[in-house]
């Protein structure tokens, strides 16, 4: 994907004011939902828990994670601002580092691991988490799987700086989750053979199972850290990206003039053209966020956690407004990208699927819930969007246009 700077808008009349309504609130959770997910990757308890294999002594405070949190963004707000250009490179040797990563872990697990035998792989199913029944663990437990596929969106926030993005970003967001949707099923498959004692796994000391795992394969803290360490600087790298299309996404919100002070927030670099105080803002969100976790761990992961629910609500929205046009059969515009007659039925199972997950995406990870696992985002979640419709009927309903109608790229 190459860069090529912001744009300037044209618009063409009205927009229906239904539309807009609708438009905004999904723009708000995908908004909310992005400066959540740089809050949650600039939170690096890796770091501590390395320093937890390492020295068994170590005694982690919530502060520490803080700190840690400002350096990475800070970190991610220079690369933003003054080495925004080179963000292509940068992205291609994140991908080499992931696929070479992800080959050094899948064979030195297989290497030297344990292996446990396919019938207790496949065959034997341990429900921990102090649900009733497996059904309904498991069911709570998707949320995993369905934050390891939220990613795939976010190069739609940076559509405006693609050459030939209508054909360029579908492909991006279909190639991220094939690729990864495999790599992610074979190591699943080899952590499951060689991770070793389920129980080592399930209460790890550095509080990732992951790192238990390695160590528990490899007989080797410190190889553990080593392989460890290679997500770690991919998160590192996520919160770079993150930022990038954090940024891009309250720019373009805020365009459009649903922000407060959009004017502001939607300055452009006439040099860079980079929204630096877009940047700036989702870092000062980020390092505020980050400073809950001192007072309290559960209510900065209320907030981290808003991300998944935030994001499937304005997928739902959009799908499913995609869906009542169609079966109005109103004229759609062309598209380079074309499902054919796979994506009527493609667009109902998404949208059926995700009304159903999304309730479970509120669920507390465990039984009997307390006040400390107690999932409190759906508290956090229904505050937002009251304030969101507030905004929107004061303040939003008369300035807001919607989405632009076209767009025309800066020389």
């Amino acid at each position: 994907m190459v860069t090529e700077g912001l744009v300037v808008v044209e618009r063409e009349g009205g927009s229906e004011k239904g539309h807009c309504h609708l438009s905004l609130t999904a723009a708000d959770d995908a908004t909310r939902q992005d400066h959540d997910d740089m809050a949650r990757l600039g939170k690096p308890q890796q770091f501590k828990g390395f320093i937890t294999v390492s020295h068994s002594s170590y005694q982690a405070e919530r502060w520490h994670g803080t700190l840690l949190t400002f350096a990475i963004a800070l970190i991610s707000t220079v690369v933003n601002t003054y080495a925004a250009g080179q963000l292509p490179s940068l992205e291609g040797l994140i991908l080499i580092l992931h696929v070479f990563g992800f080959f050094a872990t899948m064979i030195s697990l297989w290497v030297k691991g344990e292996k446990a035998d396919a019938k207790s792989v496949f065959g034997e199913f341990t429900n921990e988490a102090g649900w009733p029944n497996l059904g309904l663990a498991v069911l709570v437990g998707q949320i995993s799987p369905i934050f390891s596929f939220l990613g795939p969106d976010g190069a739609t926030h940076i559509a405006e700086e693609i050459k030939d993005a209508s054909k360029v970003v579908p492909l991006c967001m279909v190639a991220t989750a094939i690729i990864n949707g495999t790599l992610g099923f074979l190591i699943l498959i080899t952590y499951l053979f060689t991770m070793g004692d389920i129980e080592s796994v399930l209460n790890p000391s550095s509080g990732f199972s992951f790192i238990s795992a390695y160590t528990n394969a490899l007989g080797s803290p410190g190889g553990a850290i080593a392989l460890a360490s290679v997500i770690l600087v991919l998160e590192v790298c996520s919160a770079i990206s993150v930022l990038a299309t954090c940024s891009r996404q309250s720019f373009a919100f805020a365009r459009d003039n649903a922000l407060p002070f959009s004017k502001w927030f939607a300055t452009v670099n006439p040099k860079s053209k980079i929204p630096v105080n877009a940047v700036l803002s989702t870092t000062t969100v980020t390092i505020l966020l980050s400073l809950i976790n001192i007072g309290s761990t559960e209510a900065f992961s209320a907030i981290a956690s808003l991300a998944v629910g935030s994001l499937y609500l304005s997928y739902i929205i959009c799908v499913g407004s995609f869906i009542f046009r169609r079966m109005q059969l109103a004229p759609l515009p062309p598209a380079r990208f074309s499902l054919g007659r796979f994506g009527m039925p493609i667009n109902i199972f998404a949208f059926l699927y995700m009304c159903f997950a999304i309730i479970f995406t509120f669920f507390p990870n465990q039984n009997p819930v307390t006040l400390q696992t107690m999932n409190w985002s759906i508290l956090v979640w229904g505050a937002v969007i009251i304030f969101a419709i507030i905004q929107y009927i004061f303040h939003g309903r008369k300035v807001y246009e919607g989405p632009v109608a076209y767009i025309q790229k800066v020389q």
